[in-house]
């Protein structure tokens, strides 16, 4: 099948592909800002809610690898229009949804159709394009890409503002419909024929129950104590024993569903660990500075998305460049600096304050935005342009799958990171505050002195303020060590480049992965 040239109108085929993928990619942060509504609608308690998160992102890491065999089985137009049909159904169904239960058992479903919009719609584009046009094709489905996490706070805040959480999910509907037709009337393959290798059940079956337990055990590790669960053992030991297990028999295999060959390529397998890297700083980078904001600054969900999109906007025009002339540049030159910008990005991360405004906030963000887009393009046409043409699929399913799991490790790390730090730096703290300490004194006089006196008990007032402020200062410098964490970790990405090789010139650029 992968040699089967994809024809059609083009500005068709990119419409359909650029809705299908947006709607897919904003829902997944999209139902993030809804979590306390639906929470309240059903009356669910607090360590079950994400379960809604959780539901959806294992059936993403289990179909993600799986779809370079289910393109050349079903072929790009069948496979792809049905994954969005199937992701509308769903999302239909999570907008009636009438308990935790029967929404989690919806999202999972849904998580299956929209695991398999993403990577299915870069292969179609890239297919679509003529080589000299892929630096272009890249740049706009990076723009969909990206643009996704930005509008999905800010749109998710907006709808249950106006009407309830079950919007988010029916929105999906009307534009699902408007993907799925104009995919099915576009994308041609004339010269397909679907693939006969059999179905590897077992590789399948391995990968199924693998991922899932892995996926759990890094979403819902850190709420239930890691190892102190019994159950988090258990789901890590299956993980741990399936995968291995998986790997060895998709290398021994003659027809495996997700052909592990790719990683023999020593550029792919560099990006590749480039790429997880750069999903870890950017799921857990985005987790923390979520958090700080609402935690630390106290910001609504609506106005931390606001954020995102007013200092992110600067992609809409910097990625066309890019994706224009970037490809006449060698492409390690351009991720190297745009790793470098993403560490300046940490850095100034790091630096927060209880005083932050609003312009310190925005200058990471805008950053971060700014070095993201001289990564993703070269960064895909380094990973997979030595590729031969029918390991492609295959490649570009893992390649978005690292950084899916890179996410997801790096959320949790940080998430327990962030936990540990606050309360080490709050003993240190106490610990360093002493009623001799002339810094202390100072303290306690400007409190007595402001508002101490309005309270009935002077003493106590001044003892509870001075440990609010202790707990803020702990939070703050937790959070800025985490962020330092992150910048070292990513900072390992220089070695990594020194892998990677030039691409040839002239050389195909391939289907994308952003």
């Amino acid at each position: 099948m992968s040699s089967a040239a994809i024809t059609g109108n083009k500005i068709g085929i990119t419409i359909a592909v650029m809705a299908a993928a947006l709607m897919a990619i904003l829902d997944i942060s999209i139902v993030n800002v809804a979590l306390s509504d639906i929470r309240a609608s059903f009356g669910t308690p607090l360590d079950q809610i994400a379960w809604v998160s959780t539901g959806y992102m294992m059936a993403n890491v289990v179909v993600i690898p799986m779809t370079g065999w289910l393109q050349r089985k079903f072929g790009f137009r069948k496979y792809f229009t049905g994954s969005i049909i199937l992701f509308i159904i769903a999302s239909a169904l999570c907008g009636v949804a009438w308990n935790l239960p029967s929404l989690v058992a919806f999202r999972i479903l849904q998580g299956v159709g929209g695991g398999a919009i993403i990577p299915t719609a870069q292969s179609i584009l890239f297919a679509r394009y003529p080589k000299e046009e892929h630096g272009m094709a890249g740049a706009l489905f990076g723009i969909g890409a990206m643009t996704g996490p930005l509008l999905g706070p800010t749109v998710g805040g907006y709808l249950i503002e106006i009407a309830s959480w079950h919007w988010i999910f029916l929105i999906n509907v009307p534009i699902g419909l408007f993907a799925a037709y104009m995919a099915w009337k576009h994308i041609e393959q004339p010269g397909y024929e679907p693939s006969t290798e059999p179905a590897d059940t077992t590789g399948i079956g391995l990968l199924a129950v693998g991922m899932a337990s892995l996926q759990y055990v890094l979403e819902e590790g850190n709420r239930e104590g890691w190892f102190d669960a019994v159950h988090i053992i258990v789901l890590a030991s299956v993980a741990a024993i399936a995968l291995v297990t998986f790997v060895v028999h998709e290398l021994e295999t003659r027809n495996p569903v997700v052909d592990l060959r790719v990683f023999s390529n020593r550029s792919y397998a560099a990006a590749t660990g480039i790429n997880f890297l750069i999903g870890t700083v950017l799921f857990a980078g985005g987790f923390l500075f979520s958090l700080y904001c609402g935690a630390v600054m106290h910001y609504k969900a609506f106005d931390i998305g606001l954020l995102f999109l007013k200092g992110s906007a600067i992609q809409l025009l910097i990625m066309p460049l890019i994706g224009k002339f970037g490809m006449r540049f060698d492409g390690r030159r351009l991720v190297a600096f745009g790793i470098t910008v993403l560490l300046v990005s940490l850095y100034l991360n790091g630096t927060f304050t209880a005083q932050s405004g609003e312009m310190d906030l925005l200058k990471p963000v805008f950053v971060r935005a700014v070095g993201l887009c001289f990564i993703f393009v070269p960064l895909s046409v380094i990973a997979l342009s030595d590729l031969p043409l029918e390991r492609r699929g295959s490649a570009t399913g893992l390649f978005n799958l690292t950084r899916e799991l890179g996410g997801s490790i790096g959320t949790a790390w940080m998430s327990s990171m962030l936990s540990h730090n606050q309360t080490a730096n709050y003993q240190f703290l106490t610990e360093s505050v002493s009623r001799y300490s002339p810094v202390t004194r100072e303290q306690i006089t400007n409190i007595i002195n402001g508002i101490g006196w309005k309270f009935s008990d002077p003493d106590a007032a001044v003892l509870g303020i001075l440990q609010l402020r202790i707990s803020l200062q702990s939070l703050v410098r937790s959070f800025n060590g985490a962020f330092t964490t992150l910048a070292i970790l990513f900072a390992c990405n220089y070695l990594l480049i020194l892998l990677l090789k030039k691409p040839r010139n002239g050389a195909p650029i391939p289907a994308d992965a952003h």
